[in-house]
């Protein structure tokens, strides 16, 4: 049985309710481009909102990080990987949740326990030393000399620099065929961590002040991938039987063999498999050169290129066939990767046929920039331009360089691109934090008066506005919506009253949990009914609006204060966007 299955078939029988996987992009949180970990789209719960599956949760989350993507091609690192978690909202803590993962990895996964090892959150002056935990794995059988005590770099858990947040114990297994310590070094990268339990009693502010969170909850993490790695007892995270058919098909179609060619296979391999996830998402991605469309575009080109260093004929249909063994592994856990079969080939093989014809534009670029090279050296400006133009990563740009003898200013290049990458992430944290990631007073009236604004608009301007996106601070709201005209100054008046009249009403914010069916009948408001689970929270305000959302909101119209309409303009085609303040 596959490893997610004997995950889930174990908690669902320790009273879990399976949840289905989030989006890889997520739906509320503008601030990230991916999901980066299982939690991520269950931090409105672990701040306090109530789960419509109750209080202990399993799932597998798609996952992507791209902070390592250079560090693809080595026999660890994925873009794209598979998050097993448990959760328990309000309910078990620290005892339970160790003794579920220690029976699990040694009555279900048959590891023995001479291969554990274990770290603990040391405490500081704020949070006292978990002897909860390090007591409970002693009861377990865990020797002290497998127990390290550590401190908030390794055993403290964040998802970003706000949030739920706590102490954490992790488990590690000892990956090699060496005799097994009798004491646990967490420097010795024998030790490989496989499970990860946080234990989220925390709110961490913009100020960077702590709280308690008004329920202790469990957050757990299990890597897939390297699980599966630990199991087989291979070292190579590539030569597992989660890649095996992957790598076989690029041997195949390379007429190599993947000792010697490891580090482009593996690049090729997870790439690909990424692309695939990301465009078969219904946030409907598609590669550009901005946010997750950018990200896309890269892994596409990179793993081209890898292609043509193996000698894959890259005008041929590889990435199809590819993508179909990704597709074939896949469809049988996530739905939309069958569903969108048509638009993930498609979206291959577009950029593909992009890449191709920009690659030659830029191979013809690079010999006329070489040709009036006199000294030897190709500035850090020039190794830009082939990057930022035609798509050259760095490593390409030497390669090509060196045959000529040519020497690249490496160094400059990573100064210039250091930079370039300083603005992107400049220009992520002038993003929002959204309904997911925070919970400041005035992002929930705002997220709280969004709701209003949607069902204001629906009477004065046309019952069929629909919400298409929404972008929110602590000093205004930003709320897109489906309208085929500007707004006249008579509507956005309307349009404002209207809101303000319900505000002063005083009207009541309340919630109901029913199933996806029931609240479709009743109708309330939705986006993108296919990406919300069986059972899902409507929130309704008065009799004015109902809307499937999953929070948070204020309690009482009455606590927003005066709504007012600052700019109204075009968003994209048959799109309006509104820019609005509560005084």
């Amino acid at each position: 049985m596959n490893l997610k299955d004997l995950y889930i078939n174990f908690f669902v029988s320790k009273g879990h309710k399976q949840i289905p996987s989030a989006p890889i992009v997520p739906e509320n949180d503008p601030s990230v481009l991916f999901n980066t970990a299982g939690m991520q789209p269950l931090i409105p719960y672990l701040m306090g909102e109530e789960h419509p599956y109750g209080k202990r949760l399993c799932d597998y989350q798609k996952c992507l990080r791209t902070t390592d993507l250079e560090e693809v091609g080595d026999k660890t690192h994925h873009t794209f990987f598979e998050m097993l978690g448990n959760w328990s909202l309000g309910d078990y803590f620290k005892k339970e949740t160790i003794n579920y993962s220690f029976e699990f990895l040694t009555k279900v996964l048959n590891i023995p326990i001479e291969r554990l090892a274990i770290t603990v959150f040391e405490g500081d002056k704020d949070i006292p030393r978990d002897e909860i935990s390090a007591n409970t794995w002693r009861e377990l059988g865990i020797s002290d000399k497998k127990i390290a005590y550590l401190g908030k770099d390794d055993n403290f858990w964040i998802a970003g620099e706000t949030g739920p947040c706590g102490g954490d114990t992790e488990i590690f297994y000892f990956r090699s065929d060496d005799p097994i310590p009798d004491a646990f070094d967490p420097e010795d990268d024998r030790w490989v961590e496989i499970w990860n339990n946080v234990f989220m009693e925390f709110y961490k502010d913009e100020n960077g002040k702590v709280t308690k969170l008004p329920k202790k909850n469990v957050d757990t993490g299990m890597g897939y991938e390297r699980v599966v790695a630990v199991l087989e007892n291979k070292d190579d995270n590539y030569t597992t039987s989660v890649w095996k058919d992957i790598i076989s098909k690029i041997e195949e179609i390379s007429n190599l063999t993947y000792e010697g060619n490891e580090k482009s296979m593996r690049i090729i391999a997870d790439h690909i498999r990424t692309a695939v996830f990301i465009s078969a998402d219904p946030a409907g991605i598609k590669p550009s050169n901005t946010d997750q469309g950018y990200i896309l575009r890269r892994l596409i080109r990179r793993a081209i290129r890898h292609a043509k260093k193996i000698n894959i004929d890259i005008n041929s249909d590889w990435e199809q066939e590819i993508a179909m063994l990704v597709i074939k592994e896949y469809s049988k856990y996530y739905n939309e990767i069958k569903q969108n079969k048509d638009i993930v080939l498609d979206v291959l093989k577009n950029e593909k046929n992009k890449f191709n014809r920009t690659l030659e534009k830029g191979l013809r670029e690079f010999e006329k920039i070489t040709k009036k090279i006199e000294d030897g050296k190709l500035n850090k400006d020039l190794a830009f331009k082939l990057y930022d133009t035609y798509g050259f990563p760095i490593e390409l740009t030497v390669e090509l360089a060196s045959e000529l003898n040519i020497k690249v200013d490496v160094e400059g290049f990573k100064e210039k691109f250091k930079a370039h990458q300083e603005l992107s992430r400049q220009g992520a944290r002038g993003k929002f934090k959204g309904g997911l990631a925070s919970t400041g007073e005035m992002e929930v009236k705002y997220h709280t008066a969004t709701h209003l604004l949607n069902a204001a608009l629906k009477i004065v301007v046309n019952k069929d506005v629909h919400q298409k996106g929404s972008n929110i601070t602590s000093e205004r709201m930003r709320f897109d919506f489906s309208c085929d005209h500007k707004l006249t100054p008579e509507e956005k008046e309307k349009t404002e009253n209207l809101v303000n009249k319900w505000i002063k009403e005083g009207l009541s914010v309340t919630k109901t949990e029913m199933t996806k069916e029931e609240a479709i009948k009743s109708g309330a408001e939705c986006m993108f009914i296919e990406k919300y689970p069986d059972i899902v929270t409507v929130y309704n305000i008065g009799d004015v609006s109902s809307e499937l959302c999953g929070g948070p909101h204020v309690k009482n119209t009455n606590e927003l204060g005066t709504f007012k309409i600052k700019k109204e303009e075009a968003s994209s085609a048959g799109v309006r966007r509104i820019k609005a303040i509560l005084e």
